[in-house]
C-alpha cells in the first residue's frame, strides 16, 4: 500500500494553509520553506510558508475520515479532556505491566497534553504510536492544531 506524501505550512504573506509538496528554495542565499500546491487552477505562485507550521500527512485518517497531519491536535474518546497532539519522532516504549522503558522507536505517536489530573499519571500520560488501531479504539477526531489552537495545548489542572 503506498502512503500518499503531502505537507500543509501556513503562508507567510497571509497565514492560509497550503497543501502539497514540501522544498526548500534558495534565494539570494537564504533558505526558506515552500509549499508547492498539487493543484495549479488559480495559484498565485506565493508558496512561501512559516517554517514552524510545516507538518507532514501521516497517511491516516481520523474517525470522520479527516486527513492527520504532525501538529493535529485529536480529542479521544469524545471526552474534550482527553486531548493529544500528533507528533513525529522518538519515543519510549513501555511494558504495559511493570510501566518501565524498554526500548525507544522512531515513528508517528502521540503526546498527551495535560487537562486533568488524570492525564498527568502513568501509563495515561505516554505517548504511543498513532496507528489504525489506536484511532479507532480511541475514536480519535481532529479538533485543530498547535498552531491555530494553542489554548488547546494549556494545561487545565487545578
Amino acid at each position: 500500500m503506498d502512503r500518499e506524501i503531502l505537507f500543509r505550512g501556513k503562508r507567510e504573506s497571509d497565514g492560509k494553509w497550503l497543501y502539497g509538496l514540501y522544498s526548500d528554495h534558495r534565494v539570494h542565499g537564504t533558505d526558506f520553506p515552500c509549499i508547492m500546491p498539487l493543484r495549479m487552477e488559480k495559484d498565485d505562485g506565493d508558496w512561501a510558508v512559516l517554517r514552524e507550521t510545516v507538518g507532514q500527512y501521516t497517511g491516516l485518517l481520523d474517525k470522520n475520515g479527516k486527513k492527520i497531519f504532525e501538529g493535529d491536535i485529536l480529542k479521544c474518546h469524545d471526552n474534550p479532556k482527553d486531548l493529544v497532539k500528533v507528533v513525529f519522532g522518538e519515543f519510549g516504549v513501555v511494558d504495559t505491566d511493570t510501566e518501565c522503558p524498554v526500548d525507544t522507536v522512531i515513528g508517528w505517536h502521540y503526546e498527551v497534553i495535560p487537562t486533568d489530573e488524570l492525564s498527568t499519571v502513568e501509563p495515561f500520560c505516554l505517548s504511543m504510536p498513532l496507528t489504525n488501531s489506536y484511532i479507532k479504539y480511541c475514536h480519535m477526531e481532529v479538533i485543530g492544531n498547535i498552531h491555530d489552537n494553542s489554548e488547546l495545548l494549556k494545561e487545565k489542572t487545578k
